[in-house]
């Protein structure tokens, strides 16, 4: 059985600010159409009563060569009634980052501070044994989610 990857979710506050967020940071592009969900299938799917969902997907940069918007996704839905998650660590068990290659990590992080993030540690330049040298930095984007922006060498 063949598998492929598709997409990662994030539960926003503000589903269309966030998604802004990463258009303008990350350039990821929307790929229509924007969800509007809703019904008795949801509320079974979610486990939740009168479960509604807005949002959209956002193509990831590199993952779409051939231009046909394919690739892996950053699903950006709100739900009606989001459960809040104050304390978001690097090391809390689970989903702890997503990553982006970038060409030049200092620039990108002062766009994703331009735009509303937040550093959580500092941007480290370091060999790796093995695999080579990295450019690296952990940031939180306007809702608190981590990520990793990196470039090896």
């Amino acid at each position: 059985m063949k598998t492929k990857f598709s997409h990662v979710n994030l539960v926003s506050r503000d589903w269309r600010k966030l998604a802004d967020f990463y258009i303008k940071v990350f350039d990821c592009r929307p790929k229509p159409p924007e969800r509007n969900l809703s019904g008795e299938w949801l509320d079974k799917l979610t486990d939740l009563q009168d479960a509604h969902i807005q949002g959209i997907h956002l193509v990831l940069p590199g993952s779409d060569a051939d231009g046909d918007s394919a690739g892996p996704t950053l699903e950006i839905f709100q739900y009606d009634h989001n459960k809040a998650n104050p304390h978001k660590y690097i090391n809390i068990e689970g989903f702890g980052h997503i990553a982006f290659a970038v060409e030049n990590v200092e620039e990108k992080l002062r766009l994703l501070l331009e735009h509303g993030g937040s550093t959580v540690g500092e941007l480290i330049d370091t060999k790796i044994a093995g695999v080579g040298k990295i450019s690296v930095v952990y940031a939180k984007d306007p809702e608190g989610n981590i990520i990793e922006i990196q470039k090896w060498d």
